[in-house]
């Protein structure tokens, strides 16, 4: 299977059923067996998911990429060998973080109901092709990508993690600024924001917020 068929919702439901780590080899850029080379496409996912899996907390470098071809089974050894090292460093999923269960739960959950969505902005406005690994890399760092970054998805994510706190009881502003790790002026404007599409719903008798 091509590298490019590497679907972000496969690596997501990885990490939410508990992997420590996810491994995707593919061919040599220049070598791909398909025209539409769609190991560049796997290298552009894998930076956006490593994005994303940083935002909620969770130690990017846990999903790696390598290029490794059929005859190339030493190699192959040799790289799962290490990143076995490397993920036996960093300990178990969450724990490694910091992040509670539950926590890490909640957080996997908001990335994977916002997939259909991130595939969207991805074709819409953030998909590029680049002729080198280091151009993507120096995309993906650069301040045009962080700017659209953070304007098309994550105040997107943040409402998501907000509806998905209120989905078993009320919280107060400062409750949800809390579990967001947010300043209470910015988990504010999630609020209003959320209120106003008509998502969630001041309670005025309990002074808590709740799903519309």
């Amino acid at each position: 299977m091509c590298t490019g068929r590497v679907d972000l919702s496969f690596v997501l439901r990885a990490f939410a059923r508990g992997a420590d780590g996810v491994f995707i080899g593919g061919c040599w850029p220049g070598e791909c067996h398909y025209v539409t080379e769609g190991n560049y496409d796997a290298l552009f996912n894998m930076h956006l998911c490593r994005k994303l899996l940083e935002q909620i907390g969770v130690n990017p470098l846990r999903l790696r990429l390598e290029w490794i071809a059929a005859s190339e089974g030493a190699r192959y050894a040799e790289v799962m060998n290490d990143f076995g090292r490397q993920l036996k460093g960093f300990g178990p999923l969450g724990e490694g973080e910091g992040l509670d269960r539950d926590t890490l739960k909640l957080k996997l959950e908001a990335l994977n109901r916002m997939v259909p969505y991130i595939k969207l902005v991805e074709r819409e406005r953030l998909r590029v092709r680049f002729a080198t690994q280091e151009e993507y890399a120096d995309y993906f760092a650069g301040e045009d990508f962080d700017r659209l970054f953070r304007e098309l998805l994550l105040d997107k994510l943040n409402i998501t993690l907000l509806t998905l706190l209120l989905r078993d009881r009320q919280l107060s502003s400062g409750e949800i600024a809390q579990a967001l790790d947010l300043p209470p002026a910015e988990a504010a404007r999630h609020l209003k924001n959320s209120t106003m599409y008509g998502l969630v719903r001041f309670d005025e008798k309990q002074k808590r917020f709740a799903l519309a």
